[in-house]
């Protein structure tokens, strides 16, 4: 791992655990040093997740790097069954097992006859090698493949959440909306929301949903298993602004093969346009007389990077600036991975224009903190009823960020 000013890029191992964080009715063990757990906690405690998934983490000694010992795992698995009696065991390795090759799984099969009524599931990507959104996406198809019972359609149309996890930014609140809109207009209601509202019981009805609704690509995998074992046919898509979050409900009714409510599309376009108004005469005249100040700039998931700027450019006609994800397997010629020398540099070089980035980025660079789109985070996030920034509601959001961000430069 090299020298980083700021956070380090999340590991796969991070990544691996804030996806799994916040499934109820289970444990997470980590078989490495307890700091890397604390450190975790920190994280998930400053981002919302409460009463979920009891995290524990083993601690390792000299004898059992040297030795390969793993009985002071083997224990801790004991005693959290014991104790916490949870559906499901997670076990997730660190660095240092990963490194001299600690055999995870061969430990879980070794002990399972030992738990009929647990389930012990062992998670790879320890690894400062393996970047943090592939820990996510290992870890959701590992899920999709491992928990789904075999079941029947419920008798009214459902569906399935798929990629709301702890490591992006106002996650909750995202959810919550996409849950909303699905109810008003097709009254649909959701078997699971993965993982960030979930138990291991939702996960097991998976099977029974009538559509999966991806919101970032790591899902996509997870979705695909699920289609070729269940038939259940999925969306990959973020629904960002007024405009694509009616066409992202038009492609579930396609693919459902139901017919939306209109009169509730037609209702929450309409509100979001009143709520908007009195603000497009303003853009209107900062993109003609202060194109600098109209200029948009973002970096974080590519996902959100991509769909926030379609919205503000194909919508709104602000203009775009430089943009940038965090993933290197994710880059586009569009949007580009930049490294914290990059994206750094780029910041110091361009004053002027709307930033939106990590909370972390945006406090160095002394920009507008309420434009925060990523993490790492500076703050606490306690509460899940934030404004969203998907759906119609998150339209009015990122338009209200925006013309009080462009008012800011104003008084500059």
């Amino acid at each position: 791992m090299g020298l980083h000013r700021f956070k380090p890029p999340m590991s796969g191992r991070m990544g691996t655990l804030w996806t799994l964080a916040s499934v109820r009715d289970a444990a997470l063990i980590e078989y490495g040093c307890m700091g890397h757990m604390l450190y975790g906690r920190v994280f998930l405690n400053q981002a919302g997740i409460s009463e979920a998934c009891r995290l524990y983490s083993t601690h390792i000694d000299e004898t059992d790097i040297s030795l390969g010992d793993t009985r002071r795992l083997k224990g801790a698995i004991d005693e959290i069954i014991k104790g916490d009696k949870p559906k499901i065991v997670f076990l997730l390795p660190s660095s240092v097992p990963t490194v001299i090759g600690t055999d995870l799984p061969a430990v879980c099969e070794e002990l399972q006859p030992e738990y009929p009524d647990v389930r012990l599931l062992p998670f790879g990507c320890g690894g400062f090698d393996v970047c943090g959104h592939h820990g996510v996406q290992e870890a959701l198809l590992l899920l999709a493949k491992t928990l789904p019972r075999d079941t029947e359609k419920t008798p009214r149309s459902t569906f399935n959440l798929i990629g709301s996890c702890a490591d992006l930014f106002r996650f909750q609140a995202d959810a919550e909306e996409l849950v909303r809109i699905m109810q008003g207009a097709f009254g649909m209601q959701p078997l699971c929301v993965m993982t960030s509202d979930t138990s291991v019981g939702q996960m097991e009805q998976m099977g029974g949903a009538h559509i999966n609704l991806v919101i970032r690509r790591e899902g996509e995998p997870a979705a695909k298993h699920l289609k070729k074992r269940f038939g259940t046919p999925y969306l990959l898509e973020r629904p960002y602004g007024i405009e694509g979050t009616v066409q992202w409900i038009k492609k579930i009714g396609q693919i459902s093969g139901l017919t939306p409510d209109h009169s509730f599309i037609r209702a929450e376009a309409e509100k979001a346009k009143n709520q908007m108004s009195s603000a497009m005469p303003h853009f209107k005249y900062v993109i003609r007389s202060h194109p600098d100040e109209a200029t948009i700039s973002l970096g974080g998931h590519a996902d959100v990077v991509k769909g926030v700027l379609s919205y503000a450019v194909k919508e709104l006609s602000l203009i775009k600036g430089f943009c940038w994800c965090d993933c290197p397997s994710m880059a586009s010629e569009e949007i580009p991975y930049l490294t914290e020398a990059e994206w750094t540099k780029t910041i110091e070089s361009r004053k002027k224009g709307l930033l939106m980035a990590s909370g972390e980025a945006l406090k160095w660079a002394d920009r507008n903190m309420d434009l925060q789109i990523a993490n790492p985070d500076t703050k606490w996030r306690l509460s899940p009823y934030e404004p969203p920034f998907l759906g119609f509601r998150g339209a009015i959001n990122l338009v209200s960020l925006w013309i009080n961000g462009i008012i800011e430069q104003d008084h500059d």
